[in-house]
């Protein structure tokens, strides 16, 4: 089990478990360096004995009881479509995901230590591999190592959309959602999340600014200041934020917001796929959240927001 008590909250690092995919080229093999939050890591293990499944897409080599969890296994080589080398180089394990509620594992070809690594070193990807399915929109994030090698982070969740786990809920009256007035500014690097959370927000009656990271965040409301200046409490009504993203993370940019005058009282929802224990007190008893949300539970979602913006609506009126 990995500790989630070693990153201080709204020191802008975070720590990555370090990973390699091989490639088989045509003369010689080619090494992958890839990485993922440690945060979103529950132990790592040799491959157990798994039990295949049928009619599920060939990347996924089968499910195995953790514990009394059946939790599904996925070959991240052929989610990529790489083409592996053989298995004498080869050093495979599982690593046990937890993100979104949702456990699952991950075979690598070889886990490889932890890093630990600043947001403002990681930047967007902004590039296309070439690699088949591993394409931009599935890499949050690329940092530099030692030896001026690239160290990719990979986006797992997109493999969960794949198998149709965050497929949107069906069951929700939306003429039954309470309905605001006033602005949302939305914070998160995937494009994806960001249309989800705009389009609910949006039901609830709110206009949005989005921004991708917390520095673009911070410069989106510098500019709502300076179009609204001491009134913008009585138009920007709620910031909702993801946690990881690159240059400045949601908890650093909670930091930035708490500790400036003109934007500490605008109340700030967290919205990750980090799920584990620690997740729920960092983001609101040490990063000032109002509240810290599981994507993606549309009923939890529209309930807290609407009870934030309620809690402030009594605020403003004593």
């Amino acid at each position: 089990m990995f500790e989630e008590n070693i990153v201080k909250t709204g020191s802008n690092e975070m720590e990555l478990v370090d990973f390699r995919i091989f490639k088989q080229g045509q003369d010689k093999v080619y090494e992958g360096i890839y990485g993922v939050n440690v945060s979103k890591v529950r132990e790592i293990i040799k491959i157990p004995s798994l039990t295949e499944l049928p009619g599920v897409p060939d990347y996924i080599e089968g499910i195995f009881d953790l514990r009394g969890v059946v939790i599904p296994v996925v070959n991240l080589a052929k989610w990529m479509q790489i083409k592996e080398p053989e298995g004498a180089m080869l050093k495979p394990r599982v690593i046990i995901t937890e993100f979104s509620n949702i456990l699952i594992g991950f075979i690598v070809h070889e886990a490889k230590r932890i890093r630990r690594i600043n947001w403002k070193d990681i930047e967007p990807a902004t590039f296309s591999t070439g690699s088949g399915a591993l394409d931009k929109g599935k890499i949050t994030g690329v940092t530099r190592i030692e030896n001026d090698e690239v160290l990719l982070i990979l986006d797992l969740e997109s493999v969960v959309e794949e198998l149709g786990i965050y497929s949107p809920r069906s069951d929700i009256d939306y003429s039954q959602i309470e309905k605001f007035s006033g602005t949302a500014l939305i914070l998160d690097d995937s494009l994806t999340a960001r249309k989800r959370v705009k389009e609910m927000l949006q039901k609830m009656g709110l206009h949005i600014v989005e921004a991708k990271d917390g520095v673009e965040g911070i410069e989106k409301l510098e500019e709502l200041y300076q179009l609204y200046g001491e009134d913008l409490h009585k138009h920007l009504k709620i910031i909702v934020s993801d946690v990881e993203m690159p240059q400045m993370d949601g908890f650093h940019f909670a930091a930035h917001l708490k500790a400036d005058v003109r934007f500490k009282n605008i109340p700030i929802v967290f919205n990750s796929s980090l799920s584990n224990e620690f997740m729920n007190e960092k983001g609101v008893q040490e990063a000032g959240g109002e509240s810290y949300l599981v994507k993606f539970n549309a009923g939890d979602f529209f309930a807290e927001i609407a009870r934030v913006l309620k809690e402030r609506q009594v605020q403003e009126q004593e």
